[in-house]
C-alpha cells in the first residue's frame, strides 16, 4: 500500500435479493454472506487506498437513487445489479447519467446459466464486467475499478 496515493471513494451496490447470499441456492453463489463479502471488499480497499461504501436494496428505485448521490461523493461504482441486470433500463440509464466509472459484477457465470441471464443492460455502460470466480469476482472487479481510477 502506497499511503502517498489519495483515498478513493467506491460504491458497492447489491441488487435484491443478494441479502440472502449464504442462503439462497449455495450451490450457485457460494456459502459466504453479504456481511462476509463486505467486509472482505472493505479489507482488499484499504490495501489500494480506497474507501468502500456498500448498499443492498431489493428495490429498483433506491439503487437507482443511490447512483444518483454518488455523483461528487464516490470516485467510482462497483455493481452486482442481481436480476436487475437483465432487466432494468433506470440502473443502466442511473450510471450513464452520472458518468462515473461502473464495474459490472456477477458471483456465477452469467453466460452458462439460463438464457435471459445472457444478456445485461449494464454492460454497455460499465467499463467491464467480471462474473463466474464467486466472491472473487467483486475482489477483481474492485481492484480494476481502483487501478482503472488511478491511472486515468
Amino acid at each position: 500500500m502506497n499511503s502517498s496515493l489519495p483515498l478513493v471513494s467506491i460504491l458497492v451496490l447489491h441488487g435484491p435479493n443478494l441479502n440472502l447470499l449464504g442462503q439462497r441456492e449455495p450451490g450457485i453463489y457460494g456459502q459466504l454472506g453479504l456481511p462476509e463479502i463486505n467486509r472482505f471488499l472493505e479489507e482488499e480497499g484499504l490495501k489500494f487506498q480506497a474507501k468502500v461504501t456498500p448498499v443492498q436494496s431489493n428495490h429498483e428505485g433506491v439503487l437507482v437513487d443511490t447512483i444518483h448521490a454518488a455523483l461528487g461523493k464516490h470516485q467510482g461504482i462497483l455493481i452486482n445489479a442481481g436480476a436487475y441486470t437483465h432487466t432494468s433500463v433506470a440502473l443502466r440509464d442511473a450510471i450513464a447519467g452520472v458518468n462515473l466509472p461502473t464495474v459490472e459484477v456477477h458471483l456465477s457465470n452469467i453466460y452458462r446459466r439460463e438464457d435471459f441471464r445472457h444478456h445485461s443492460y449494464i454492460a454497455p455502460v460499465a467499463i467491464g464486467q467480471i462474473s463466474g470466480f464467486g466472491v472473487e469476482s467483486y475482489l477483481l472487479g474492485l481492484q480494476a475499478l481502483v487501478h482503472h481510477l488511478r491511472n486515468k
